[in-house]
């Protein structure tokens, strides 16, 4: 779309604002198209790309102008694109064989975190009540037991009027609230009382301060940058000098031949059936990835390192179709357990800061060596925050983070700000775990285009998934934002309540969800259709119901084939491929 069609700075310097709306269906084709063209090997044949087929609400259904859903329900499409290319490859070719992506299920599947159902009634309900406390295992530890605690993961103002910084709790905030002088034991009667007294102190630092305060302890936290702050950094011209979609055959690597995925049996028109995966991760954005590839067919074992904090709610969700264990990469005897595991694995998803998993002989060199003395080749897949290059590369992040980072909550606090009067300057994280989400699906649609280069022309594969560039990609010029009417109109018509920087994503995520069941609440109905359920679950034996998965494609199986598990299910010694 050229220039002349967008308006610029509207939500802010290096913001571009569409001057027409365009229905969210019509313009999530030309995104898709977009990012197929400029993703490296993807597909240029007409007759794939047409097989997708987009449905859904003409209008956005979430707070804010970035247009997330579209460029999330693209990636969807491409995994669905994938996956019929290698259904292909396994002798199940069908040129009539469509991809349907809905981009209203899109936009629910950026909550599907908490947009479930277990014996019948919804969890965030379950949770309000602390109905969840004795049905799902305790990994939390603690993290927001307290309104300091839960209130340390936000966005906050400094010194500089116009700037707001991104302090992260990373599950355990007691030392990040003492590094800015406030002690964590301090009595707050509430999470507003919490969030002030925070603010307090905040604002006794610059930016850069609160940055060299973060470098110093080993913390998460970000500048709330402008994208144009952003795209003229070093770090942002780093990334941006990768596709989004990050792949890339490791050409130095020992050569290993092509790695033909087995005929498929009679009746299984799995895509993946048969692929191994080992998902090392925690959280959302790493564990959907596995989440999507489980949903297309393979065996995946998710670990979880024991000494390590998780979310409790994600377990009824993002381990769908999972295998779970643990393993303490300290521990000799379990590092030598996981790397038998990884000794016949196709596929290894690591969610952790670049270069940690180097320290325990678990690093993409390593992982290259092993592929090469087996003769089979590794795709070896990488999320992180910020990405593979850059001063940053080695920093800890959380999608917080990288909303800060990118500029998009800067954007989201700007519409605000035009839409509701909110006070200028002041950051707002967008709606929703969006930026965890789409990475999870970038991702996915990077594994499935190495799995498919690897069986046509073998070698080893990087795939990178980065939470910035999710970010950065959906405030370019080129996907363009929503005119400030069309927020407003969306506002009016959920009635969402204030959306403030110092609240917690998962406050924002059950204002979203309010307005949902207000407005659309038919389509979050447990018999709606637009839930696969399992009747019954490790969770206290009770009925699991969570939202499909999004790329349905025609005549295969996209669904998950087990329900999900607790973490750390199984003995990591006692699993054994399938």
């Amino acid at each position: 779309m050229s220039e002349a069609k967008r308006t610029k700075d509207i939500y802010g310097p290096g913001t571009y604002t569409d001057k027409e709306f365009i229905p969210v269906p019509r313009d999530t084709e030309r995104i898709f198209r977009q990012l197929a063209e400029q993703t490296p090997s993807f597909t240029r044949d007409e007759t794939l790309l047409s097989k997708v087929q987009f449905t859904g609400e003409d209008f956005p259904i979430i707070p804010g102008p970035i247009k997330a859903t579209s460029v999330a329900a693209a990636l969807h499409a491409m995994c669905g694109v994938l996956a019929d290319e290698i259904l292909t490859l396994r002798g199940a070719q069908d040129s009539s064989r469509k991809v349907t992506v809905n981009t209203t299920h899109v936009a629910f599947w950026f909550g599907a975190v908490a947009t479930a159902y277990l014996g019948g009634e919804d969890v965030l309900t379950l949770a309000g009540k602390g109905a969840l406390k004795n049905v799902v295992p305790d990994w939390e530890r603690g993290w927001v037991d307290t309104p300091l605690k839960y209130r340390a993961t936000g966005l906050y103002p400094t010194k500089d009027s116009q700037t707001w910084y991104s302090l992260h709790g990373s599950m355990n905030a007691e030392p990040v609230l003492r590094s800015i002088g406030l002690d964590p034991a301090t009595k707050v009667g509430s999470n507003e009382e919490a969030a002030q007294l925070i603010a307090e102190h905040t604002k006794k630092f610059l930016p850069a301060e609160l940055e060299m305060n973060n470098l110093m302890n080993g913390f998460c936290g970000s500048v709330c940058f402008t994208p144009k702050q952003w795209n003229e950094s070093n770090m942002g011209k780093r990334l941006a000098e990768h596709p989004l979609v990050d792949v890339e055959q490791q050409t130095h690597a020992v050569p290993t031949p092509p790695v033909a995925f087995l005929p498929l049996k009679k009746g299984d028109l799995r895509p993946l059936a048969g692929v191994k995966v080992v998902e090392m991760t925690r959280v959302i954005a790493g564990p959907q990835i596995g989440t999507i590839l489980t949903s297309l067919g393979a065996d995946v074992v998710r670990l979880n390192p024991p000494h390590l904090p998780d979310i409790n709610i994600m377990q009824l969700t993002l381990n769908a179709g999972k295998r779970t264990t643990t393993v303490d990469l300290r521990k000799p005897e379990e590092l030598a357990q996981l790397q038998q595991l990884l000794s016949d694995a196709d596929v290894f998803v690591q969610g952790f800061r670049h270069g940690k998993m180097k320290k325990f002989g678990l690093g993409l060199e390593e992982m290259l060596e092993m592929a090469g003395k087996r003769g089979k080749g590794i795709v070896y897949v990488s999320e992180n925050c910020y990405g593979r290059e850059g001063y940053y590369r080695e920093r800890p992040g959380w999608q917080q983070i990288a909303d800060a980072a990118a500029g998009s909550a800067y954007v989201t606090g700007k519409a605000l700000e035009l839409t509701q009067n909110l006070p200028a300057h002041e950051a707002v994280l967008p709606s929703l775990p969006i930026s965890d989400m789409s990475t999870g699906v970038l991702g996915a649609v990077g594994t499935l285009l190495a799995l498919r280069d690897r069986a046509t022309k073998g070698g080893s594969y990087s795939v990178h998934a980065s939470l910035t560039g999710v970010n950065a990609y959906a405030l370019r010029e080129d996907v363009g934002l929503y005119p400030v009417d069309v927020v407003r109109e969306c506002q009016e018509r959920f009635e969402w309540q204030s959306m403030r920087g110092s609240h917690h994503v998962l406050d924002i995520l059950v204002t979203v969800w309010k307005g949902w069941k207000k407005v659309l609440g038919q389509y979050l109905e447990e018999e709606s259709g637009w839930f696969q359920t399992f009747d019954k679950s490790a969770f206290d034996g009770k009925r699991l119901s969570i939202l499909k998965p999004v790329a349905q494609i025609e005549g295969a199986e996209t669904e998950w084939k087990t329900p999900s598990a607790p973490y750390g299910t199984e003995k990591l010694a006692s699993i054994e491929w399938l």
